[in-house]
């Protein structure tokens, strides 16, 4: 007699991962199409600026006074129509160094120099130079007839890192204000405090004008000054954050191992606030870029010949009334560089903290 023995294999069993905060937030993010969005334009923003300004052919001091004020995309193709019979007005072309010369020359001579001019080609004869009106500056000239698109990329550059500096100097002394303030507490805690709240009491603006007039215009204490005074909510928020967090059993565990102070705060309670500062931080950028556009207007901007979107729609608004184009062009990119990082700001605080979105 034989006895069939029969074996049972267990089910295989997947093993769970767990996912980290960091994970689940990108997961998150990638699920909200407007912070997608203002993350990719954001990234291609400072694409552009950056490299934007090695290929236009361009500096941004070069200047070409007979092009000056050139609208966007003119150019003397679009106006060789208005030619009949080989006649020419001096209006359609920008020529240098020539007045009367060019309505001198015999007709036939004036035919073949605006066919190269229509063509796209320069002219020479003699010291005289014909040349085509606005033949490479795709967004036109400003009045000293400086390429605006070279301009615009590079006053880009300067407001991005005008609101990347300036952030960075309010994340570091908020952070450090806010944490120690909400560590160590009682009295310290409430003197800090007190601090903050007569400094919040004071404007900004003025704050930062009077930081400017006793020290100068300079590109390193423009960010400095700005950064000094919006750190003010940065460390209120972190402040909140470590109280809350204080009194939780990892810090018990911590000081019980006879960890110090500075390394329980700075080693296990900052980095838990970790989301909320990256968050905030990510909507200072566009409040300092509108703070430096608001001091560009004042005459307290970067110093020239350098430029930043501020100072170049200072520049467009006073001219609003004969070259407009001076002023929408790099308030555009102006305007859609501050929805970008709103809606990147928003995505963020929305994915690393799900209750808000609820709420």
């Amino acid at each position: 007699m034989s006895t069939a023995l029969t074996t049972t294999t267990a089910p295989e069993t997947g093993l769970v991962h767990g996912s980290s905060l960091w994970s689940d937030a990108w997961f998150r993010l990638k699920q909200n199409r407007l912070a997608l969005f203002g993350l990719g334009f954001f990234l291609f923003m400072i694409c552009i600026c950056v490299l934007g300004p090695f290929v236009t052919g361009y500096r941004y001091e070069d200047t070409d006074l007979p092009l000056k004020a050139s609208p966007p995309l003119d150019k003397i193709i679009s106006r060789a129509e208005t030619l009949k019979k080989g006649e020419i007005k001096q209006k359609n072309l920008a020529l240098s160094n020539i007045e009367d010369e060019f309505l001198e020359l015999p007709r036939p001579e004036r035919k073949a120099i605006a066919a190269k001019l229509a063509n796209g080609e320069q002219y020479t004869a003699g010291n005289v130079r014909y040349q085509p009106s606005n033949q490479r500056h795709f967004f036109g000239t400003d009045a000293l007839g400086r390429d605006l698109l070279t301009r615009v990329l590079i006053g880009g550059r300067i407001s991005l890192a005008v609101g990347f500096a300036a952030t960075l100097v309010s994340v570091l002394i908020g952070v450090t204000w806010g944490a120690a303030a909400g560590f160590v507490g009682g009295k310290i805690d409430n003197v800090m405090m007190r601090i903050v709240d007569i400094l919040y009491a004071l404007p900004f603006t003025v704050i930062v004008i009077l930081l400017m007039v006793m020290f100068g215009r300079n590109f390193i204490l423009l960010f400095v000054a700005i950064g000094a005074v919006e750190w003010l909510t940065m460390a209120r928020i972190v402040r909140g954050q470590i109280i809350s967090l204080k009194n939780q059993e990892f810090v018990d565990a911590a000081v019980s191992l006879g960890l110090s102070g500075p390394r329980i705060l700075f080693r296990h309670l900052v980095p838990n606030v970790a989301s909320s500062i990256i968050v905030y931080a990510t909507l200072t950028v566009p409040n300092v870029m509108l703070l430096e556009a608001v001091l560009s207007f004042l005459g307290l901007g970067v110093p020239p010949p350098l430029s930043s979107w501020g100072v170049l729609i200072n520049e467009g608004a006073s001219a609003i009334q004969t070259s407009p184009w001076l002023l929408w062009i790099p308030a555009s990119f102006f305007s859609l560089t501050l929805f970008s990082l709103n809606f990147l700001g928003d995505g963020l605080r929305d994915a690393l903290d799900p209750k808000s979105a609820k709420d």
